[in-house]
């Protein structure tokens, strides 16, 4: 499971006469594990690091967004990844309660605060590699997020995790039933919550649309414009971390009568800079996974309605029928907004 990416190149390879000097022999060398959760992938950086400066998780990704991108590039870009994978970097964390700290990295030059799939893949490389020692069936331990910290609760058995919880940052809402203007869509109701990302919530049916993997194609033109248009028309920012939105979305639909699941959903990240210039730019890619952090988006804004109470199990399941597990554990308030602290649950391979 674990091995060693090993990286080369010369001068005429990915990053030209800049390879030497950013990697000094020109050759680098990876202790990753690859990882999947639900759908969809995540890398995970074990070893060959350079030390990354800042007292936080939040300050470690800002120094890596600003010197250390060429890392993300390397590790997720072809020829050695690919335009759904994802990469974390496991840090050593200055927080006593934390055991690592995580700065999570995707396409686009997108650090996320958090992210719940990326999580649940990074909380699995560490159990069952011992790279956190896995005391008993049911392990227990925090890992800093640039987000905050996160409490984890796994499962053991035979050495395996067979779920993974997580505490997630506080979630809240910016607002519910804003009216965006998208350029040849019209008008387009939206909420607009934070779960470790800043949500748009869209309902699919009210732009025409089926969370069907065949439709793939139009679910990503229309996310990443109704996305767009919301920054642009209702910017918002985290009251405690400048980290500006929105810069994701998910659409949301009713489960088929008798399901045992409570919603469906798809998120649309964001590949390429949209300009309303060039229409071959209005696209983006979907997140395969249910998602983490857009299930506790989503979780935040039901409660806001009064429609999720604490305690309430939460099914959310993505385009490809898998599933995570919300719950909400309580209540906070963060820069003065209400927010819940959720609970997210899946597992990984």
């Amino acid at each position: 499971m674990l091995r060693a990416l090993q990286q080369r190149w010369h001068s005429h390879h990915m990053f030209g006469a800049r390879a030497a000097s950013m990697w000094g022999s020109a050759q680098k060398s990876f202790q990753v594990i690859d990882v999947h959760c639900a759908g969809e992938p995540a890398r995970v950086v074990v070893g060959g690091m350079p030390r990354v400066p800042g007292s936080t998780a939040y300050e470690m990704r800002q120094h890596m967004i600003d010197y250390l991108d060429h890392y993300r590039r390397v590790l997720i870009e072809e020829p050695r990844g690919y335009p759904c994978q994802n990469v974390n970097f496991v840090l050593p964390s200055s927080s006593e309660e934390a055991e690592f700290a995580i700065v999570i990295a995707e396409q686009g030059k997108i650090y996320p605060l958090m992210s719940g799939h990326n999580m649940i893949c990074t909380v699995t490389a560490l159990l069952e590699t011992g790279l956190i020692p896995a005391t008993g069936d049911s392990p227990e331990f925090a890992l800093e997020t640039p987000g905050g910290l996160v409490k984890v609760s796994a499962k053991m058995h035979h050495g395996k995790a067979t779920r993974v919880a997580l505490q997630n940052v506080p979630s809240f809402v910016h607002g519910l039933d804003l009216v965006v203007d998208v350029p040849t869509l019209g008008k387009v109701k939206v909420d607009l919550a934070y779960g470790g990302m800043h949500y748009c919530i869209v309902d699919a049916a009210s732009v025409g649309l089926q969370l069907r993997p065949e439709h793939g194609k139009l679910i990503c033109k229309y996310g990443e414009m109704i996305k767009v248009a919301c920054r642009e028309q209702h910017p918002v920012n985290h009251p405690e971390f400048d980290y500006p939105g929105c810069d994701i979305l998910v659409f949301r639909e009713p489960v088929p009568a008798g399901s045992k699941n409570s919603s469906r959903n798809t998120v649309v990240m964001t590949n390429v800079e949209l300009d309303w210039a060039r229409e071959e730019t209005w696209t983006g890619m979907i997140d395969r996974s249910p998602c983490g952090t857009g299930t506790s988006a989503v979780m935040a804004a039901l409660a806001a309605r009064g429609e999720l109470a604490e305690g309430d199990v939460f099914r959310h399941e993505g385009i490809l029928d898998t599933v995570f597990e919300g719950r909400i554990l309580g209540k906070a308030t963060v820069g003065g907004h209400a927010a819940i602290i959720p609970e997210i649950a899946g597992q990984a391979w």
